[in-house]
């Protein structure tokens, strides 16, 4: 903005929130009202006067952590994670932790703004040849770490918190073994180790120490980052309150449609944040999925297997959300064991989850392994663009009719992994009927405490929710059961044709992420 108009603008505003030199300049426009707030800012970014102030980049109490700059305005993602990476930092047993995820999910970002927690920090990237070689000059981890400091410059205290920062670990498989010697004999150090392809340890058979590290994933931004990315904290803060006056239920409705069709890369949400186009999406998802294809040869066990896991990233999206069978997927003539073994591949590349049924409708959930999973992918954002649905989200006013409910489907799995992840959990499932000829299917079970719980992603009226209600009407299950969809919140007393009566909690596409704490609320 020029500097007259700027002027004007904050002479037109001098009163605004009682502090005129705040004004927030964010995406071509000011925001007046939530620049300054009592006292703190509610923006993940202020721009001011032409200049960038990096110290009013306050939101809530806490820091906007995720930042990249494009054509001189920086916006800022506050990535969830960094709480869960402050109390392992403030942890006294704290154990070196492995970081995992996707490509370009942000990893290094995170750390990078987590060190900031830190008196000092050492960064290594095994990708470079110099900062590899300390790996090789000695097996002993305090001669490394000396190595390592004295290559950095940095002077060694420990009375001193320190970051060590090991990215790209998979470079150097003995870094991987060294680690539980940084543990047993620097305790004192903290070690984060991450990679883009991790999974590429397995095909040389090289595993972290077995009880010596710990491990936390990264996934693509949840719908709470996306709100905090695109200015819209203070509904962030009413969703993690569990308190969303109905008269924003519409306007967060629309938000998660958008943030479906975006999806949660965060390349891809920040170029949607500075211009609001999809359209400039494109040359985003097609680099990522470019990125994808051209590591397959780095941990694709043999030439074939690299064929098998490119007709995937090619033709796998068109299954999302859906079950699968692996005999020739795809219209392919792969057998059922080179796909199986390649979408593990995949899976643990973080690339997409499969996700098995269980047929008990009691406490613990067992998966059927021997039944056909569900195809859920990383992220929505690159599932619309692979499968060319994206117009379908302009042309259909509700998310459940988009590409036949298999969009919702694959977000409303997007969205659970993260609650999974919050409680320490790896599987996700869906339930089936185990009868011969039974068709009921429940589309994700959640195992809460020692209660089963069944979830439905559909809309209508509670007479439609058949296969819920044979859930329900078998003799072993709870009484409460979730339906999620695009309706206000709210709790029903619901009868099934057999006569059997249990609590169905309506759950707005906003309330998933906080889906443990309502059953919380609940059961």
């Amino acid at each position: 903005m020029p500097p007259k108009q700027q002027k004007a603008a904050l002479e037109q505003h001098s009163s605004c929130a009682g502090v005129s030199q705040f004004v927030a300049y964010a995406l071509g426009k000011f925001y007046f009202d939530f620049a300054y707030v009592l006292g703190k800012f509610y923006f993940g970014f202020a721009y001011v006067l032409g200049k960038f102030y990096f110290d009013f980049a306050y939101v809530l109490g806490k820091s906007c952590i995720f930042a990249i700059q494009i054509n001189d305005i920086t916006i800022m993602i506050h990535r969830l994670l960094i709480e869960d990476l402050t109390e392992w930092g403030k942890r006294k047993n704290r154990k070196p932790l492995v970081l995992r995820g996707a490509r370009q999910v942000g990893k290094t970002t995170l750390i990078d703004e987590f060190s900031k927690q830190y008196d000092c920090y050492i960064k290594l990237n095994l990708e470079q040849s110099s900062d590899a070689k300390a790996f090789g000059i000695s097996d002993n981890v305090a001669e490394i770490f000396q190595y390592i400091c004295l290559q950095k410059k940095i002077v060694a205290d420990k009375s001193k918190r320190t970051l060590l920062f090991i990215d790209e670990i998979q470079n150097e498989p003995k870094a991987v073994g060294l680690l539980r010697y940084f543990y047993e004999e620097m305790p004192w150090l903290h070690i984060v180790a991450a990679g883009s392809r991790l999974q590429t340890l397995i095909k040389q058979r090289i595993s972290f120490p077995v009880g010596r590290v710990e491990y936390m994933s990264l996934r693509p931004c949840s719908f709470l980052e996306f709100l905090n990315a695109t200015a819209n904290e203070p509904l962030a803060e009413m969703i993690r309150q569990l308190n969303v006056s109905p008269i924003y239920h519409d306007m967060l409705i629309a938000l998660f449609n958008k943030y479906t069709l975006v999806g949660g890369m965060p390349e891809a949400l920040v170029e949607y944040t500075t211009n609001e186009d999809v359209s400039r999406l494109s040359p985003i998802y097609r680099s990522l999925l470019n990125g994808y294809n051209e590591d397959v040869e780095k941990y694709a066990k043999n030439a074939n297997q690299v064929n098998v896991i490119r007709h995937l990233l090619t033709h796998g999206w068109t299954e999302a959300g859906q079950t699968i069978t692996f005999n020739r997927f795809g219209g392919s003539n792969y057998t059922s064991k080179e796909v199986h073994e390649a979408l593990e591949v995949l899976q643990n590349a973080f690339l997409l989850s499969l996700d098995y049924p269980v047929t008990t409708v009691k406490a613990p959930a067992i998966p059927a392994l021997t039944r056909q999973p569900k195809l859920i992918w990383l992220d929505s954002g690159i599932m619309n663009f692979s499968v060319d649905i994206q117009t379908e989200y302009l042309q259909n006013s509700s998310l459940l009719d988009v590409w036949k409910g298999h969009a919702a489907e694959q977000i409303v799995a997007q969205e659970l992994r993260i609650v999974l992840d919050r409680n320490y959990r790896n599987e996700q499932y869906f339930w089936v009927r185990d009868r011969k000829g039974a068709t009921a299917e429940v589309d994700f079970v959640w195992q809460h405490n020692a209660t089963i719980v069944p979830i439905e992603v559909k809309s209508g009226t509670n007479a439609h929710l058949r296969s819920l209600h044979s859930f329900m009407d078998t003799t072993e299950a709870t009484g409460i059961a979730v339906r999620i969809w695009p309706g206000k919140y709210s709790i029903d007393e619901v009868t099934t044709p057999n006569g059997k009566t249990f609590r169905l909690i309506n759950l707005p596409f906003y309330y998933i992420g906080m889906l443990d704490r309502i059953l919380d609320k609940n059961l």
